[in-house]
């Protein structure tokens, strides 16, 4: 069975058992044998190399960590303005229904909610009813254009269900976008290939653009909203859900043109001074 055990080395040669070398070949030992697996290990690590594209260095690799963590603060800024319903808040005049309470309401991409104030509660300089973060009692439903297709009414308003359902799409094809630049990242770092960089930049940037587009539909919404009837005046006011929104798509665009800077084959920072150098 040992008799037909052999080994070829990197130069062509044949190594036996016990690194007796064939005819042709030098004695090679137990130290030719590890050489040899050594060479193969340093060849597939090459051909790895090779395959995969060019790696990273240390600074490139922090770099792309700083761009991330930017990233995900407007990832976190879209998921929490996403999941809470205090995009726009409607309120009467404090004394429109009576003298001791007054109705408020606000809503957002999934559910409104309307709540009962103390007149009292209220800042005495203000003419309307609210702000909405005052005790009272409140009761908060889905909408049901979702599902049975029937606009909500509140205060005697009907609001448009085709505007609120294209504003819901855009903010979930966002986190969409959102959710392949973080695994495009993901991967960029684990394996380091600069070549992911690209795609997490486009995802990033469109998902950006998609949210500021989601603002611009939304307030189409509310001002259609309010148009549907004037028999009850409303105040109404961006709330702070709007401003994560907001925030998450400006940092979500500069996350994106980080990343497509760090992915360019040269530094533009580096090419503009030696420029200015020249001149």
């Amino acid at each position: 069975m040992w008799s037909t055990f052999m080994v070829t080395d990197e130069e062509g040669r044949t190594v036996g058992p016990g690194g007796v070398a064939a005819p042709g070949g030098a004695p090679q030992g137990a130290a030719g044998l590890s050489g040899l697996k050594i060479g193969r290990g340093r060849g597939n690590k090459r051909r790895r190399t090779t395959s995969a594209g060019s790696g990273m260095s240390e600074a490139q690799e922090g770099k792309i960590k700083l761009a991330f963590f930017v990233a995900i603060v407007g990832v976190v800024l879209m998921v929490l303005g996403m999941g809470t319903e205090f995009w726009v808040e409607l309120s009467p005049p404090k004394h429109f229904y009576n003298n001791q309470t007054c109705l408020t309401a606000h809503y957002g991409l999934w559910k409104g909610c309307t709540k009962t104030l103390w007149v009292s509660d209220i800042d005495p300089e203000r003419e309307s009813c609210g702000p909405a973060e005052l005790p009272g009692e409140s009761n908060c439903t889905y909408f049901k254009f979702f599902t049975t297709g029937k606009n909500a009414v509140m205060f005697q308003k009907t609001t448009r269900k085709n505007l609120n359902v294209a504003a819901a799409m855009l903010a979930l094809f966002s986190l969409f976008l959102m959710v392949m630049g973080v695994i495009c990242i993901t991967m960029a770092l684990s394996k380091e290939i600069v070549f992911f960089l690209k795609p997490a930049s486009v995802c990033f940037i469109l998902s950006g653009a998609l949210v500021l587009v989601t603002l611009i539909v939304f307030h189409q919404s509310v001002l259609a909203f309010l148009a549907s009837d004037h028999t009850v005046p409303l105040h109404h006011e961006l709330s702070w859900s709007v401003s994560c929104i907001g925030c998450a798509g400006a940092i979500l665009i500069v996350g994106g043109v980080l990343f497509l800077l760090l992915a360019l084959p040269y530094s533009p920072w580096r090419r503009c001074l030696r420029q200015d150098g020249s001149s």
